[in-house]
């Protein structure tokens, strides 16, 4: 059978002792889910003599081993591809491959599974593909008939759909606690409202209580907290929610309601496959996974995406909106809630207005999270809990495999704490002059360090430490002499230039459309690509990345440091005096001369 199905979400199941990768789909208000079980884990090696190393692997491991020619830093060599049975196969004997005598190195051995699965078959979350296979009522604990979800065991590699849509249905949810003696407590304050908003019609606040001003207007009371749960957890399933948003929901609501939920005896059973919440690791903290039903918490969205004091719900939704929301304070909320009549009626307000803002919020800030999903090829539950420097390295891993790269390791972690250790002067900046300034004009490089890296080739492959014959060959950093070939182009500024060349078409057909909604959509794609690419500078500068050069960082800043001076220089010849600048640009005035 065909069908055209669009990628929410993935992992991988064993089977047999086969890893069996999921893909957890849409097709309109229909669930599917697809199978495949064709795809292996492997990693490379690097050996010294590439026939010996294939011996001595297969005579101390149980694995299948290629000889394949790969890019090591733009230069062909040969690797061997070590191919194995399990994913977990593969962790438990990396380092066993490691110390084998003929081994020199391992690369590309902390991929994960699924990430790899994404990456080699070129399959991009949120966006349509063309299934093909053989349907089946059930595969472990899946059920076609009792879960209501179609099952697809691929029998073709999927095929990409140009066209992708643009419309999911997001659903933000919040919880009010009975907290008297403080911060809450799962054992012991229950839950008193869950409010939820959605993009398909429903808002509304579940409650064991109603407000005496409107009470069939937007409270939906129930008898109990445990209803009160479940109710939830049908409006989650009877809509077919693909996108559920909450506001430090990572940390407080899911933990808290999943313990409550637990403790009263209700299932939340609200995964594609009817499996509950679970806590994976993200980063340095836990993050609440759904089966098929993304789970995206905007706090740690806005934390990237904003630089401010404070990240609180009201804070941001104000920065957002130059609104005021409805606040009441948190050690009040027990009080409102027992005291009834119209301070009550302010708390049912108050949680409506908490998840009518989430959703806002959610609404505003998904499409570009959404666009860097389709260029960074990752899942969007992982990519909204990426730092943007995390966003550029995988973005830089797909391109990678695309050109035929292995890419480097990370750099352990002495190595990390020496090269934290290490100063780059960084950008320019003139403190600004005290005072009321008129006329001014601001003189600003259109991505400064991005064009940098292009133009100067700024790249660890083609970077040359010491003596050259013919320094006319190189581009030559000034300050520190650091020297970079001009010719072939290197890894990086290649993926720059093609990225920013594609960023400058998407802005000529936003100029040239007619159409307000695809000036929009084209507008997110291209803001999208500009985080990107001004991103990759950071590679260069964090030393737990793969691509991290300290030497690369400090030639992008020196070439920076040396246009912004020469720059205001300039300006200086035609009569104007800088008054501030800060590393890409800055103000001046005009001085007029004295007569």
């Amino acid at each position: 059978m065909e069908k055209n199905v669009v990628i929410l979400d993935i992992d991988y199941v064993t089977y047999e002792d086969k890893p069996v990768i999921r893909l957890f789909s849409k097709n309109g208000d229909e669930n599917v889910i697809l199978l495949d079980d064709t795809f292996e884990p492997y990693l490379y090696v690097v050996c010294d003599n590439i026939e010996e190393g294939i011996v001595e692997i297969q005579d101390n491991l149980d694995v299948r081993v290629e000889k394949v020619t790969k890019k090591d830093f733009q230069i062909e060599k040969e690797f061997l591809k070590v191919i194995f049975k399990h994913p977990q196969e593969l962790a438990k004997n990396r380092d066993k491959l490691r110390d084998l005598e003929s081994v020199v190195q391992i690369r590309e051995f902390d991929i994960p599974f699924y990430r790899r699965y994404l990456m080699d078959r070129d399959v991009i979350p949120m966006t349509e593909v063309t299934a093909i296979g053989e349907e089946i009522d059930s595969f472990l604990n899946l059920d076609s008939k009792k879960q209501d979800i179609q099952i697809i065991r691929l029998t073709e590699e999927l095929k990409r759909v140009p066209d992708y849509p643009q419309k999911f249905r997001i659903l933000s949810f919040d919880l009010e606690v009975r907290n008297p003696h403080g911060m809450p407590n799962s054992e012991e304050d229950e839950i008193i409202m869950i409010g939820v908003a959605s993009n398909f019609g429903i808002n509304q606040v579940i409650s064991t209580k109603t407000n005496s001003k409107n009470r069939d207007d937007f409270v939906n009371q129930v008898s109990s907290e445990k209803e009160m749960i479940e109710e939830f957890v049908q409006i989650i399933k009877q809509n077919n929610v693909d996108i559920i948003v909450g506001y430090n929901s990572d940390n407080f609501d899911f933990p808290y309601i999943k313990d409550r939920a637990k403790i009263l005896g209700v299932d939340l059973d609200i995964g594609m496959d009817e499996s509950e919440v679970k806590y994976i690791r993200r980063g340095y903290a836990n993050a609440a996974s759904l089966k098929g039903l993304i789970h995206v918490d905007l706090y740690l969205v806005m934390r990237r995406y904003m630089s401010l004091e404070r990240y609180t719900l009201e804070r941001v939704y104000y920065e957002l909106f130059g609104e005021e929301k409805i606040d009441v304070p948190g050690e009040k909320i027990w009080e409102f809630w027992d005291n009834g009549g119209e301070e009550l009626d302010n708390l049912f307000d108050y949680s409506l207005d908490d998840v009518i803002s989430t959703l806002k919020i959610a609404e505003q800030t998904l499409p570009l999270n959404l666009e860097l999903t389709r260029i960074i090829g990752q899942p969007l539950f992982d990519v909204s809990r990426m730092a943007t420097g995390q966003q550029a390295e995988w973005f830089l891993v797909k391109q990678a495999y695309f050109d035929n790269e292995v890419v480097p390791n990370k750099q352990g972690s002495n190595f990390a704490d020496r090269a934290n250790a290490e100063d780059n002067e960084g950008g320019y900046v003139r403190e600004p002059e005290t005072g009321l300034h008129e006329n001014l004009v601001q003189f600003d490089f259109r991505s400064l360090y991005p064009s940098i890296i292009i133009s100067k080739n700024i790249s660890p492959d083609v970077m040359v430490l010491g003596d050259v014959e013919n320094e006319k060959d190189y581009n030559i950093s000034p300050e520190h002499g650091l020297k970079f070939k001009k010719s072939p182009q290197g890894f990086i500024p290649s993926v720059i230039d093609k990225i920013l060349q594609e960023r400058f078409k998407i802005k000529r057909e936003m100029k040239e459309s007619d159409d307000p909604q695809q000036k929009k959509a084209l507008d997110v794609q291209q803001q999208a690509i500009k985080r990107l690419a001004n991103t990759m500078y950071g590679i260069y500068g964090f030393p737990r990345f793969r691509w991290y050069s300290f030497e690369c960082a400090k030639a992008i800043t020196s070439w920076g440091r040396q246009y912004i001076k020469s720059s205001i220089k300039k300006a200086e010849e035609y009569g104007f005096y800088a008054i501030y600048a800060d590393t890409d640009g800055f103000y001046a005035k005009y001085k007029k001369e004295k007569k």
